[in-house]
C-alpha cells in the first residue's frame, strides 16, 4: 500500500487507545497500579492493531510488534491478528491476511492470534462456524474464546443482566466462548478477586465452571496481582479449582511457545495450579498426546478436560 492508502485505511478502521480504557469502558476501578496495569495491556491491543493495518508484510510487521516489551507482546499480537482477519474480510482483493502470518511470524503466538480472529468475528456479519474451518482445527476454538472476551469486555452489562451468547455459538463452541467471557471478567471487575467470584456466582451455573477456566488464563497471562491475592483467588474458586488451574497452565504454554514467560507466570502458576510455569506448560504438551480426531467431543474440549482432571486427581492444589 502506498502512503496514502495506508491513511485510508488507517482512518476507515483504526483504533483509539481510549476505546480499552477503564473510564470509557465503565470497569470497576480497584488499586491504581493494578489499572494501569491493565490499561497498558489494552493499549498493547490496539497498538499491535492499528500496527497492522500499516505493514505490508507480515515480516516488517512482526518487527514493530517484537518492540513491545515480553509481558505485554502477546497482546501486541493479538491486536495484530483481530486487524488482518478484518482486513480478509473487508478487502476481499486480498486474502490469507492471517494464515500468511501464521505460516511466519505468527506461529509462536498461534494462541493469541487465534483469539485476535474471534475479535474480528464480533465485528462481522460472519458464521463463527464456518470461519472457523479456515483455522487450525485444534487451536481454531481459541477463535471462540475471542469472541467471549470481547463480548466481556466491550457489552458486559448487557450479558451480566442475562443476554445469551451470539447466534452460531452453542455446544462446545458455547463452552469456548465462556471461558474468554472469563478472562474478560479480569478486566471487567479490575482484577478484583473478591469481585469476580460474586459476578461468576450470579450467572447461571451451567456457565461457572468455564468461567473460571477463563479466570485462571487471565490472572496468569495479564495478571498484575499478588501471589496472597492468586491464592484468595483459588480458595475462592472452591470446586472449580481444578478450571482455574487448567486456564492458568494454558497462559503458561501460551507464553512459552511465545518465548516471553516472564516472573509473574511462575508466581501464578504456583498459585494456581500449584506447579512452576514450565511443568505447567509441560502438561499441557502432555495432554495432548493421543487427542482423538473423531470423537463426540472436539479434541480441544478433551484436551481442556484432561488437563483439568490432572488437576482434580493431584493433590498439588492443597499443597501449594
Amino acid at each position: 500500500m502506498n502512503t496514502l492508502s495506508v491513511s485510508l485505511v488507517r482512518s476507515v478502521f483504526g483504533l483509539s487507545p481510549q476505546e480499552t480504557s477503564f473510564e470509557r469502558r465503565g470497569f470497576r476501578v480497584g488499586h491504581p497500579a493494578l489499572r494501569t496495569h491493565l490499561e497498558r495491556i489494552g493499549a498493547a491491543f490496539i497498538s499491535g492493531y492499528n500496527a497492522a493495518l500499516e505493514h505490508t508484510t507480515a515480516s516488517s510487521l512482526a518487527a514493530e510488534l517484537d518492540e513491545m516489551p515480553p509481558e505485554r507482546r502477546g497482546f501486541a499480537f493479538e491486536g495484530a491478528a483481530m486487524a488482518l482477519a478484518l482486513l480478509d474480510v473487508l478487502t476481499p482483493w486480498r486474502r490469507g491476511r492471517v494464515q500468511e502470518f501464521l505460516r511466519g511470524p505468527g506461529d509462536a503466538h498461534a494462541y493469541m492470534v487465534h483469539v485476535g480472529v474471534g475479535w474480528a468475528w464480533a465485528r462481522l456479519p460472519v458464521n463463527p462456524a464456518r470461519a472457523a474451518e479456515k483455522l487450525d482445527p485444534l487451536l481454531r476454538w481459541l477463535a471462540f474464546d475471542g469472541y467471549g472476551f470481547h463480548e466481556a469486555f466491550f457489552k458486559f452489562p448487557a450479558y451480566l443482566a442475562g443476554k445469551a451468547p451470539p447466534r452460531g455459538i452453542s455446544g462446545p463452541a458455547a463452552r469456548v466462548f465462556d471461558q474468554g467471557f472469563g478472562r474478560g471478567l479480569w478486566f471487567v471487575e479490575g482484577g478484583d478477586v473478591e469481585a469476580i467470584p460474586r459476578t461468576i456466582a450470579a450467572l447461571p451455573p451451567r456457565r461457572h465452571a468455564d468461567l473460571w477456566s477463563g479466570v485462571g488464563l487471565a490472572a496468569t497471562y495479564a495478571g498484575g496481582v499478588s501471589a496472597d491475592e492468586l491464592l484468595v483467588l483459588r480458595a475462592r474458586a472452591g470446586a472449580f479449582a481444578p478450571q482455574l488451574a487448567q486456564g492458568s497452565a494454558f497462559a503458561a504454554k501460551a507464553r512459552q511457545r511465545a518465548g516471553n514467560l516472564i516472573p509473574y507466570t511462575d508466581v501464578a502458576t504456583r498459585a494456581l495450579c500449584g506447579w512452576p510455569a514450565p511443568e505447567a506448560a509441560r502438561l499441557c504438551d502432555d495432554t495432548l498426546e493421543n487427542l482423538p480426531a473423531n470423537a463426540s467431543q472436539p479434541a480441544f474440549e478433551i484436551w481442556r478436560r484432561r488437563i483439568q482432571n490432572q488437576f482434580q486427581l493431584q493433590p498439588q492444589l492443597q499443597e501449594a
